[in-house]
């Protein structure tokens, strides 16, 4: 069979198995083609089919090891005796008798009916294997329960059970509506009010107040409070000496959660769906035209993995856009009714038409304004592998802010009257997305943009977003900063893409920093003049104060800092001691700006001055004292200035990789979290910031992951935020 043919046969059978196929050039010619690891890794993608059994502690019961098929595809050991004994749809064994109603259609192919009404009610109206157009549908009497229960009964015995009666509904005429370009499951009514979200779970809220009130706090959801440090650029000053631009650095560090004490039988840690806030989470998927084969059958499989990942308290609602933009799935918990629910219908996703970013955007946003209840943490994912041709005609990264942020609702944007305040993370997928149209989408929101370039790793790079998403322990974190001696005046407060604020005296400053993740850091810089000062050996420069809300219990939590920013006044000082801290943090700000300068000039289309910032700046970055001293940050940022310098090589180079690569790198800096580019979720990688330990465990899971099954006792890479040594080149 040649290449060919078997795309068709892919095309047939292999988006509804939800298998990840790695297919040959030809079959007979190449009998003993060697599987690369990392196409072997896909090719075992996890099935989309109901969720596995799990037992008393909640730890998923998984299949049996699947075995390649004589036609390729990968089918449980047990089933591959007869093929007609599986249902396409969940790969699970049919047998009268033993618990399943069976549907044999027209076309003569079989499958469990609870599975194949699902299907019809996602809109399909064809065979998932051969395609055939039916003319009588399956469908679930509107007077029976609901679709995720089991038929008790097998097809011989329909009549004799009320619970499950089967109704076959014909469809009209078979004439055929040549000029139809959206899938059918874009086309049924959809509520005018999305207010049918699942209830949410308030026991969350009754641990969280029992936990408050113990005196052990390995009890609580999290332990200890936010971390607040300061360091000073110098410890002393001469009393008859000014100093102009003295920076001042404070670091937050968020608390542990008693989540990760936990973990599964292979030894990853998990994080527990009692100890953590719940998340309300809306996920916008590309299936335009240009994701068919490969793109969307990963895409499943990366869906099927933050499906598995999300806990009973959790909801998922699936957004599905091409030429318009439709809801499949409502906001749901994920229990093991929901896990299947929506595992169905992702699967029943298939793709087709054009790009319409925007109207996927407002009905994402629509979700969440219009839902009666609300869990903690709320955000939302987008997927792209193209350009909105609906809303922006000239996509070339060179469109104005104010055509690129009419893709996203003005409810919201980040500063917002609505209050809504739910980050877009948005996942540019492949070398045709419009890196410039979605960084902006994540930057107005408040939300990260991630490059994925191999399409092998979109599974990582979500398993990474949500990591951090299901680890909340700080809400609505503001740093106040404060003037202590009379004489002191603020001059800048450098924060990235944080909100910040200056009173008009400048004696007092606020940083808006929001969530913050498990053992997640901020680093902002205070910039002050120092005058002469004679009246004493000691002066006071800052006070630092931190306001948050617990996200479970919404207690307010404030925070002055351990002590006031002091620095001595002597008459004669040494040879002045530069802060190791506040000198890699001002690097860290200097590489961003060097990204961002870069970027304009690129976009002007002089991509030798672009190469020559970026060049320069790494090379001042190499004669700093903490650069010197090997500091890993620094070793991380001369890494990235060095690939981001190679992605400007030629205009063609730049246009397919370089700008996403870019963004995605000041989406990280600017926000100081981690986001998905290159192979930044690698072990080995150099461009590794601002990982967390919860987004490191997830990844790894993620990595480890074949058929949903982690291979025996993984190996856990160091949790950092930078990496340790440089790799060789």
């Amino acid at each position: 069979m040649v290449g060919s043919k078997w795309m068709k046969v892919k095309i047939a059978l292999g988006l509804k198995l939800n298998s990840c196929l790695y297919v040959p050039s030809t079959v007979e010619d190449s009998p003993s083609v060697a599987v690369p690891p990392m196409a072997a890794r896909f090719s075992d993608a996890v099935s989309l089919s109901p969720t596995p059994p799990r037992d008393s502690d909640h730890r998923v019961q998984m299949p049996t090891t699947p075995t390649p098929s004589s036609s390729g595809l990968l089918l449980p050991r047990h089933s591959s005796k007869s093929s007609k004994k599986i249902c396409a749809i969940c790969l699970t064994t049919m047998k009268p008798g033993h618990g399943h109603a069976i549907f044999t259609a027209e076309c003569s192919h079989s499958f469990h009916f609870h599975c194949i009404t699902s299907n019809v009610k996602h809109g399909k109206q064809t065979c998932p294997v051969c395609r055939a157009k039916w003319k009588e549908i399956p469908f679930q009497s509107p007077t029976t329960d609901k679709s995720h229960e089991r038929a008790r009964i097998n097809n011989a015995s329909w009549a004799q059970d009320n619970t499950w009666t089967p109704g076959i509904r014909r469809n009209p005429s078979p004439r055929v509506d040549v000029s139809r370009q959206v899938a059918t499951l874009f086309q049924a009514a959809e509520p005018d009010v999305f207010d049918d979200d699942e209830e949410v779970d308030s026991n969350q809220l009754d641990v969280a107040q029992s936990s408050s009130s113990s005196n052990n706090s390995r009890e609580d959801h999290f332990t200890g409070a936010v971390e607040v440090k300061t360091y000073a650029e110098v410890s002393a000053v001469p009393k008859s000496n000014s100093h102009d631009n003295f920076s001042i650095l404070i670091n937050l560090k968020a608390p542990i959660t008693t989540a990760r004490q936990h973990s599964d039988g292979a030894g990853l840690p998990l994080i527990s769906q009692t100890s953590r806030a719940p998340v309300d989470l809306v996920t916008v998927l590309d299936v335009s035209g240009s994701m068919a084969g490969t793109k969307l059958a990963l895409l499943k499989r990366a869906m099927g993995f933050v499906i598995q990942n999300l806990g009973p308290s959790d909801r998922l609602s699936v957004i599905a856009f091409s030429s318009t933009a439709r809801r499949v799935f409502p906001l749901r918990k994920m229990t093991e009714n929901g896990r299947h629910e929506a595992l169905q219908a992702v699967n029943s996703l298939s793709s087709n038409g054009g790009t319409n970013i925007s109207e996927a955007l407002r009905k994402g946003a629509k979700v969440m304004t219009d839902r009666k209840r609300k869990n903690p943490v709320s955000s939302i994912i987008l997927l792209s592998d193209g350009q909105d041709t609906y809303t922006i005609s000239n996509t070339n990264g060179s469109n104005t802010r104010s055509h690129y942020q009419s893709l996203l609702p003005v409810s919201m944007h980040l500063n917002s009257a609505s209050g809504l305040h739910i980050p877009v993370h948005a996942f540019g997928f492949g070398a045709d997305h419009d890196a410039a149209s979605m960084h902006l989408i994540s930057e107005t929101s408040g939300g990260t943009f991630s490059f994925i370039e191999a399409e092998s790793v979109i599974q990582d790079a979500f398993a990474q977003c949500i990591g951090g998403l299901l680890s909340v322990v700080v809400q609505e974190l503001i740093i106040e900063v404060e003037c202590i001696d009379p004489i002191v005046r603020l001059i800048s407060i450098k924060s990235g893409s944080y909100k910040t604020t200056l009173a008009s005296d400048k004696r007092k400053g606020t940083i808006e920093v929001g969530d913050l993740y498990a053992e997640e850091e901020r680093d902002f810089l205070v910039t002050t003049d120092i005058p002469i000062y004679e009246s004493s050996d000691e002066m006071s420069l800052l006070k630092v104060r931190c306001l948050y809300k617990h996200p479970i219990s919404k207690n307010l939590v404030t925070l002055d800092s351990a002590s006031d920013v002091r620095i001595q006044r002597p008459v004669v000082t040494g040879p002045p001691l530069v802060s190791m801290e506040v000198d890699k943090q001002r690097n860290r700000l200097r590489s961003a700006e060097a990204m961002a300068e870069a970027r304009a000039a690129a976009e002007r289309g002089d991509l030798t001055h672009a190469a020559s910032v970026l060049e320069n700046c790494r090379k001042q970055l190499t004669e700093t004292v903490s650069a010197r001293a090997g500091d890993r940050l620094c070793i991380a940022l001369e890494a990235e200035l060095r690939e981001m310098q190679e992605r400007m090589a030629n205009r063609h180079v730049y246009e397919t990789s370089g700008r996403a690569y870019v963004l995605s790198g000041l989406s990280s800096h600017s926000w100081q979290r981690a986001t998905a580019r290159g192979d930044s979720t690698d072990s080995s990688s150099l461009v590794q910031s601002y990982q967390t330990p919860s987004m490191v465990d997830m990844v790894n899971l993620s990595q480890t992951m074949v058929l949903g099954r982690p291979s025996p006792r993984p190996t856990i890479r160091p949790t950092r935020s930078f990496p340790a040594r440089a790799q060789p080149r």
